[in-house]
């Protein structure tokens, strides 16, 4: 769907929910080109925290790091190391077995926005698969639900460290 359709849709349950007393909201991204999410989050917390958006660059970094992915985050952008860990781990039905040969390395995208993946990968695939293990998974996984609380704690009007 467009970015346009993305934040009617999301402002506009936002707005239902506000309606019925549901005040706080959390959105959680599996995708990371929803760019305009961001811009939601922030119009709606112009008088007050309101709504997150989760998880962010540094949940995904900590919970890299904290798997032990051997891949970054540039190099392994897509159907690469972290989402076939993911996969492996929660529905390991979902991965063919040719993961473990379609690493691909995407190069420089500086272009990304303007060509589109096709112009850097013929399978959809920028990253390395052929890393993944269901215990990596597992362990990203984690870390994500050990982060989100710190979402929920800012929305309830706590403080939460940065440097969990």
């Amino acid at each position: 769907m467009s970015a346009r359709t993305l934040h009617t849709l999301v402002t506009d349950i936002a707005q239902s929910l506000e309606t019925s007393g549901i005040r706080k909201v959390v959105l959680v991204n599996a995708h990371g080109g929803n760019y305009v999410l961001s811009n939601i989050v922030q119009e709606a917390n112009v008088i007050e925290p309101r709504m997150s958006l989760f998880p962010q660059s540094g949940e995904w970094n900590r919970a890299r790091e904290r798997a032990g992915l051997v891949s970054n985050a540039h190099g392994d952008m897509h159907a690469g190391e972290i989402e076939t860990s993911i996969l492996l781990y929660a529905e390991p039905s979902f991965v063919g077995p040719a993961y473990e040969t379609a690493d691909h390395d995407g190069g420089d995208r500086r272009f990304l926005l303007s060509k589109g993946m096709k112009a850097y990968t013929e399978t959809g695939v920028i990253g390395f698969p052929s890393y993944a293990t269901p215990e990596k998974g597992r362990s990203v996984i984690e870390s994500l639900i050990a982060d989100f609380g710190a979402h929920l704690q800012v929305l309830l009007g706590g403080d939460a460290s940065i440097d969990r």
